[in-house]
């Protein structure tokens, strides 16, 4: 599926433009397409390339290893299927820790289509929420964020 996202050359989530390397966007996902409320239970991961001219193709998924995201072996595989940006709707501080380890950008306060919300990161519509989730194992409270992605 391809998407030729309109995005000025100024936009902050735009670092591609005059790049040869395609960046490779992943978005923790529900079985639908959705993005998961929570990067450590989620059931796969889909991936998106972005060409520098800001066309966004999904490219495949991933299935999510078994147990709790940071205790996983998931940064590195995503690292070695090239993603260095990963758009999720809520995460505890171990799993951020561990994805920035291996060089690939966090960015919080996802929900609802993935193509979506990668589309509005590249057009800067969002930027990261800043909320991780304290409750390592315990998500009564987290519910579905309203709209695609934090407002800035």
């Amino acid at each position: 599926m391809k998407h030729v996202i309109p995005v000025e050359n100024g936009s902050p989530n735009a670092p591609f433009g005059d790049s040869q390397e395609v960046p490779i966007i992943a978005v923790p996902t529900r079985a639908n397409r959705t993005v998961d409320d929570h990067f450590g239970h989620c059931a796969q991961f889909t991936l998106f390339s972005v060409s520098g001219d800001q066309v966004v193709q999904e490219t495949g998924t991933v299935l999510s290893p078994p147990g709790c995201g940071c205790k996983s072996n998931i940064a590195a595989i995503l690292k070695q299927k090239g993603v260095s940006i990963l758009l999720a709707g809520s995460m505890g501080e171990g799993a951020m820790n561990v994805l920035q380890r291996q060089g690939i950008q966090v960015h919080r306060g996802c929900s609802g289509d993935a193509s979506k919300a990668v589309e509005a990161f590249l057009a800067g519509q969002w930027k990261d929420s800043g909320i991780a989730c304290a409750q390592h194992h315990e998500h009564g409270g987290h519910g579905p964020h309203e709209g695609n992605c934090h407002q800035p």
